[in-house]
């Protein structure tokens, strides 16, 4: 109990931490949220900072949830508490207490937790994720893709642990706590999609490249 008491704070205070805000005004002097989608994301940002800022956001939303994952190994050796930490840095990062709650969809700390929890799974979700969005040009629907596989992959591989007698290799198979955050999780990120998701079946949805409007 202890364990979650510590990590489940600190992931969250990791994930509010909100860099997409922060870097798009001491580069910019722009609020991204102001602009697109209103969230302080990659995508956001690349459209209203440019790509290597944007780059930068991704790099650091991605360390937020090693950071907590690895941590919570290091300190606590429990699969259970690493789950908890990756599912509060994403509550973090999608709801920073820092910035009056307005953050971003989860995609980049979710995909850099799932990589440090399970890499086989994360290794599914980066090829079929990033293979979308080249093919696409759709930002998001490279997001949601990815994060469904990854998913999959990672509760097929938990499940494959609990029914493989001595399945100790963490290549090959996750632990069954792992679940929770592959759920969880996803319900985060791909909940936040919802507006993505109907722009992309009415035929709205902005590809890369395209500059984002002031928000109404």
């Amino acid at each position: 109990m202890i364990a979650y008491l510590v990590m489940i704070p600190l992931g969250y205070l990791l994930g509010a931490l909100p860099f997409g805000l922060i870097l798009g005004k001491l580069f910019r002097g722009v609020d991204v949220r102001d602009y697109g989608s209103g969230k302080t994301g990659m995508t956001n940002v690349m459209r209203t900072a440019g790509v290597p800022i944007a780059l930068l956001v991704l790099a650091l939303d991605m360390v937020k949830a090693v950071l907590a994952v690895v941590l919570a190994r290091i300190l606590f050796d429990s699969p259970g508490v690493e789950a908890g930490a990756a599912i509060a840095t994403l509550v973090g990062h999608n709801w920073p207490v820092f910035v009056g709650f307005r953050g971003g969809r989860g995609t980049a700390p979710g995909w850099a937790a799932l990589i440090v929890l399970s890499p086989l799974a994360g290794l599914v979700a980066s090829l079929i994720g990033l293979s979308a969005i080249a093919v696409s040009r759709y930002v998001s629907l490279g997001s949601i893709l990815g994060t469904l596989s990854g998913i999959i992959t990672l509760i097929v591989l938990a499940s494959l642990g609990l029914v493989v007698y001595g399945a100790s290799d963490s290549f090959w198979f996750a632990p069954a706590e792992y679940m929770w955050f592959a759920v969880i999780g996803a319900a985060l990120v791909i909940g936040l999609h919802k507006d993505n998701i109907q722009r992309l079946i009415s035929g709205t949805e902005r590809k890369i490249g395209q500059p984002a409007l002031p928000t109404d």
